[in-house]
């Protein structure tokens, strides 16, 4: 990680003393007015932040938020996005939202876009920005807040759904059902939270006496969740699983249209979990039975967190329960 800039450091490179560095970044004291902008340019270029839990008096009070998102497509967003911006809203903030779209090079653009507008906050909730990106967004001296998301660092906050406990839910449903070869279609693009969901399932079925089999555990690469479901049931078939839980709804979808395609019935000849219960689930055929996660209330939770750290306070990760909703995708086997 960085050096930390201190005012120390702003003095050695604008050859003045420290006592001048910190009345120009205060505003108090006398002095020229090309030297106080000398030294507070100076500060901003050298990414100095006097203080790591509150608005740079350096870069100034934008009241803007940056929230980083994998696609305003993905439905599991768009109620993400509603819960920050109803808080922002109300407390005076714009919101400035971008798409990482999982490519590496809009991914960094991304984070040097929020530079460049001096965003008073980031929220995150594009799963990679977060574990490959946050060294780069500490240095803007401002708080994180993570939604789902994996980083570490001395700025970096975060909320989430228990995704592990959540999966066991739906495992348990499932076994409940009498279901004992249970498939997991994971995400490649998403692999932190994959990961915990498939650590959630995998840990139910040990727990209650189901050898997992590593062959019913896939994550098939794919141009889109629907994609991935497809090319995920077709890499499972060969293993006659009786039950999938898939990563989440879209990939699920997938799995119906591949079924469908096949002439494979669901649930009669394959039950079907989901993940997020986005409203999609409720009007497909049959109606999927999917692991609820809180989402707008996420959001807003990630911008009263963001609140909480521009004020100058301390601030706790929150973890959200999920909830299991049962429809018609499952089915006694």
């Amino acid at each position: 990680m960085s050096k930390r800039i201190s005012i120390k450091d702003i003095a050695d490179a604008a050859g003045v003393n420290h006592s001048t560095v910190s009345r120009a970044i205060h505003g108090t004291g006398r002095m020229s007015e090309e030297t106080r902008v000398r030294i507070l340019t100076l500060a901003d270029e050298m990414g100095y932040s006097p203080d790591a839990l509150a608005r740079s008096l350096v870069r100034g009070d934008t009241r803007t938020i940056g929230v980083v998102v994998t696609t305003i497509a993905d439905p599991f967003v768009a109620q993400i996005v509603d819960g920050i911006e109803d808080v922002a809203q109300e407390a005076g903030y714009s919101v400035f939202l971008s798409s990482s779209h999982l490519h590496p090079e809009r991914e960094l653009a991304v984070v040097e876009t929020f530079r460049e507008r001096r965003v008073d906050a980031v929220i995150v909730s594009a799963s990679r920005v977060g574990s490959l990106y946050s060294e780069n967004l500490q240095r803007f001296g401002v708080p994180i807040v993570l939604v789902n998301n994996q980083g570490e660092g001395e700025y970096v906050y975060s909320v989430s759904a228990d995704e592990v406990a959540g999966a066991r839910l739906a495992t348990e449903h499932l076994l409940s059902l009498g279901h004992r070869k249970i498939g997991f279609i994971g995400s490649w693009a998403r692999p932190f939270s994959s990961e915990r969901r498939k650590l959630g399932c995998l840990h139910c079925l040990e727990e209650l006496g189901v050898k997992p089999l590593p062959d019913l555990i896939v994550a098939p690469q794919g141009e889109s969740d629907i994609e991935v479901g497809r090319q995920g049931l077709l890499a499972l078939l060969p293993y006659n699983p009786s039950a999938i839980l898939a990563y989440n709804d879209m990939t699920a979808v997938g799995v119906y249209l591949q079924a469908r395609a096949l002439g494979l019935d669901i649930p009669s000849q394959l039950s079907l979990v989901g993940f997020d219960d986005i409203d999609v689930t409720q009007f497909i055929s049959p109606s999927l039975t999917s692991v609820r996660q809180p989402r707008k209330a996420m959001g807003a939770a990630a911008m009263r967190m963001v609140l909480t750290l521009l004020a100058g306070n301390e601030a706790n990760d929150r973890i959200f329960p999920c909830e299991l909703v049962a429809r018609e995708s499952t089915h006694h086997l």
